[in-house]
């Protein structure tokens, strides 16, 4: 990713939600599924100001408008966002849009991390953000596909959060992640402690094999299930500021 102070914009972007496609390259088109994603501003934008950027991975039969309408949950002010599509297309759900999904191995993973690297440079040609302050987030079952990017782009992303998700497992022979990578990755693991579809001990097993690589994680247990509970958005907002405050950064605001 471009460094901190690369070309940016000095004018000002509209506040809140933004569509912002980003079409797969031709080389690599995703099947059955255009590449979207789209884009979240913070309430009273500073051009001038460097903003740690989001990059969401929604839910198994979701798509990218529906997890971004978590971000005035987690914080109106701090940060922006951007939310892709999964490549897989699952069909239409009730309300009219698309479902959508990451696929039950890696297939997509290439893909999906170059999305994730295009979708971060198109959201720096609208506004102003750090690119070395980029932090995955997977809600649910977008937790592999996050899991997955992170491990791979583990040098171009400042830390990774996952909520109610679980971490994929490796193939035969084949490591999951690069330990030397991920002792420099600061992970989040937001959990329900009722969560039937993804037990809060398979989330404590994913952080104790992080913790065991060296990684700085921390597993915060909520009182639900496989809901997302308010106080899972109160504290990634803080897990994130404090990352950038221990890393020397005056990146954080006020929420």
């Amino acid at each position: 990713m471009a460094s901190p102070g690369s070309k940016w914009r000095l004018d000002r972007p509209a506040e809140g939600f933004d569509a912002d496609p980003t079409p797969a390259p031709a080389t690599a088109a995703v099947e059955r599924s255009s590449v979207m994603c789209r884009t979240f501003l913070p309430d009273a934008y500073e051009p001038r100001y460097p903003y740690p950027c989001l990059v969401l991975f929604h839910p198994h039969g979701a798509n990218e408008d529906q997890v971004l309408e978590l971000m005035p949950h987690l914080s109106r002010r701090n940060f922006v966002a951007v939310s892709i599509r999964g490549p897989e297309l699952l069909g239409v759900r009730e309300d009219g849009q698309l479902a959508c999904g990451w696929g039950n191995d890696d297939t997509y993973t290439d893909r999906i991390n170059e999305h994730v690297l295009r979708a971060v440079e198109n959201v720096r040609r609208t506004c102003h953000i750090h690119t070395e302050r980029v932090f995955l987030v997977g809600v649910c079952e977008g937790a592999v596909a996050a899991y997955r990017s992170a491990f791979a782009l583990a040098d171009k992303v400042a830390g990774l959060i996952t909520l109610n998700g679980t971490m994929p497992r490796a193939a035969a022979g084949t490591p999951l992640f690069r330990p030397n990578s991920v002792r420099r990755l600061p992970v989040f693991i937001g959990h329900g402690i009722a969560n039937a579809v993804v037990p809060f001990a398979q989330a404590a097993r994913d952080y104790n094999l992080l913790y065991a690589a060296g990684a700085d994680v921390q597993l915060a247990r909520y009182i639900t299930n496989n809901r997302l509970h308010p106080d899972m958005f109160r504290d990634v907002n803080r897990w994130v500021i404090n990352q950038l405050n221990e890393d020397g950064g005056r990146f954080a605001k006020s929420s």
